[in-house]
């Protein structure tokens, strides 16, 4: 649902309640935001989204204080949890162009956040770099970017939205973020379809309700699939 928090203000009260916070990073990544300097105890990013970049290797990571990492050394040999040799090479291959990605999926983003805001058939976008974003002045605040995952409702409800996703040509229709590629997906219809209309709604997932994870094309060309399928919605 792309809502932002802020994370000074949630560690402020966790450190005076004597509680760890853990953020999860994964959307912004360490390029555009860097939640220790915020407070947070840990960082956690699945570097299977944009750190690898390439929709190509699975891995997790953990960051917080030496004592933090050497418990969690400890508990991740015990357990057997270890990134593969292939995977662990794919990711320091991806973290080269990591800056360059990011700035990408970020001008992509707002290009198309733009196009969709306008767009007649959409009902609202949300995506943290509008200035209409609810929690625009807090991304601003801490973050120097805004990444690459947006969302929008459009009108029409759940049959709108599964016919947006079967006309797309050059978005790619997958449940995955943080790939080159522009990925689509319906989350009424897909990822959270087992749950009732009315939990969905209770956790901000309408009927209509599309995420996009923006790749790094062409702008133009991703607004115009968009253009094309929104026609035949």
């Amino acid at each position: 649902t792309m809502k932002v928090s802020d994370i000074k203000a949630i560690a402020e009260i966790a450190k005076n309640n004597n509680i760890m916070l853990v953020v999860d990073n994964t959307f912004l990544t360490p390029y555009f935001q860097m939640p220790l300097k915020l407070g947070a105890d840990i960082v956690i990013h699945s570097a299977t989204k944009y750190i690898a970049g390439h929709n190509n290797a699975t891995g997790g990571v953990a960051i917080g204080s030496k004592s933090f990492t050497e418990k969690a050394f400890i508990l991740r040999k015990n357990m057997g949890v270890i990134l593969s040799p292939f995977d662990a090479w794919i990711m320091t291959i991806g973290v080269k162009t990591l800056p360059l990605r990011m700035e990408k999926h970020n001008e992509n983003a707002m290009k198309i956040a733009k196009f969709l805001e306008k767009h007649e058939k959409i009902e609202k976008v949300l995506y943290p770099g509008l200035a209409s974003h609810p929690q625009y002045e807090t991304s601003k605040k801490q973050s120097t970017g805004s990444g690459g995952m947006l969302a929008f409702e459009i009108k029409g409800g759940i049959e709108a939205g599964k016919k947006l996703i079967d006309n797309v040509e050059l978005c790619v229709l997958e449940g995955n973020l943080g790939d080159v590629c522009t990925l689509i997906q319906h989350p009424a219809s897909m990822t959270h379809a087992v749950i009732s209309k009315e939990e969905r709604l209770k956790i901000g997932i309408t009927d209509g309700m599309v995420r996009l994870s923006v790749g790094i094309e062409d702008a133009d060309d991703i607004i115009n699939d968009l253009e094309q399928a929104l026609k035949k919605v």
